[in-house]
């Protein structure tokens, strides 16, 4: 089966999770999908680097809970090498074992595309890597609102994402405020009188002056500062 346009023709995972018996059922489910490829494992967090930088995979399917170093911890520290003049780094894709795991917030947060349950069926965390791998984060408008809602904004944390958006100028907020009433490229152009083009020039833009890794990151922050 191909990926949505943007994916790579074949798609290289690596699997992150303390649970031998996890990473094997997922190897078997996956590899039966002719563009999807198992390049390697790793059983903890502290082993993430260095297996990236290994197998060089499109796309990570992360643990929340391990024993040494958790998945947020190896997702932030993973979706920031390329501040430090890295190569890009994979996309993150994070895997609990419920959806209401206070954690999953934090993964987002620190970068990772969206997160899926682990007893999902195959089909869809088949799709959801190749969404991923496209540049297409795999949360929904109201998932996302779901999570937020849970999460209680410290008056430190407000200033702290005020201050990440005080660069942006008064088209560019516009953007940030639709993305995260979770329009689309196409209803933003529409709303705001602009090409979809320019919407993601915007995009681009934002991504880069406030340091963030998607538009998922970008709905939190405006949550956060009290924009959304």
């Amino acid at each position: 089966m191909t990926g949505p346009p943007g994916a790579p023709a074949e798609i290289r995972v690596l699997l992150v999770d303390d649970d031998a018996l996890v990473r094997a059922g997922l190897s078997m489910m996956l590899n039966g999908a002719g563009d999807l490829v198992i390049v390697g494992e790793a059983g903890d967090g502290d082993q993430v680097p260095a297996a990236v930088a290994r197998h060089r995979p499109d796309v990570v399917l992360m643990d929340l809970r391990m024993p040494r170093v958790d998945g947020i911890t190896a997702t932030r520290r993973l979706r920031g090498a390329s501040s430090s003049g890295a190569s890009r780094p994979p996309e993150v894709i994070v895997l609990t074992t419920f959806d209401a795991d206070e954690n999953v917030l934090g993964a987002l947060r620190a970068g990772a595309s969206g997160f899926l349950l682990k007893d999902s069926p195959p089909a869809q965390i088949a799709d959801a890597i190749r969404r991923v791998a496209a540049g297409d984060p795999i949360l929904s408008p109201a998932v996302t609102r779901r999570l937020m809602r849970r999460a209680v904004v410290q008056e430190d944390a407000r200033e702290r994402a005020r201050r990440q958006l005080a660069g942006l100028s008064p088209r560019e907020r516009e953007v940030v405020r639709a993305i995260a009433e979770g329009q689309t490229n196409a209803e933003i152009a529409a709303s705001l009188l602009m090409s979809v083009p320019t919407v993601k020039a915007h995009v681009t833009h934002i991504l880069t002056k406030a340091g963030l890794a998607n538009r998922t990151q970008i709905a939190l922050l405006a949550h956060d500062a009290g924009l959304a």
